[in-house]
């Protein structure tokens, strides 16, 4: 399940509290207990605005670049997997063209989000229209 929130609440569901975990994680763990074991993921609303035609750029304000189609699908990203942080991301591009984009997350998070992997590609995808895998990465071991 994802759950939009406005733009502008976001910082306050990623407000630490008293117990040093942050309001979304208590909030998603409830959520996840009263609908049965559902994922739930919790995504700001964001605008993408087009490319200004010629005619448009002349006098007017340029297009912030938090409002770029990259930027927005990158913010979402993020949104989506908050607690922990992205390591890396790689784009993939097999033989046959299809594009899909492995985004390599905190391996120190791994017991907490393995679960939710599954559910972290299909809202990706439905939000974005992108292919994309999540993972952690593997830690050699000496």
């Amino acid at each position: 399940m994802c759950i939009q929130v406005p733009y502008r609440l976001l910082p306050k569901y990623h407000k630490r509290l008293l117990t040093n975990a942050c309001l979304q994680t208590r909030l998603v763990r409830e959520l996840e207990k009263k609908f049965s074991g559902r994922i739930v993921v919790i995504i700001a609303q964001r605008r993408i605005l087009r490319k200004p035609l010629k005619k448009e750029r002349l006098g007017k304000q340029m297009r912030p670049r938090s409002r770029t189609l990259t930027a927005v699908h990158d913010a979402i990203l993020e949104d989506m997997v908050y607690p922990t942080q992205i390591v890396g991301k790689r784009l993939r591009v097999q033989a046959d063209g299809t594009k899909v984009l492995k985004v390599l997350l905190d391996p120190n998070a791994a017991t907490q989000l393995e679960y939710k992997l599954d559910a972290f590609t299909t809202v990706y995808k439905k939000m974005t229209n992108k292919e994309a895998i999540f993972e952690f990465p593997v830690v050699p071991t000496e």
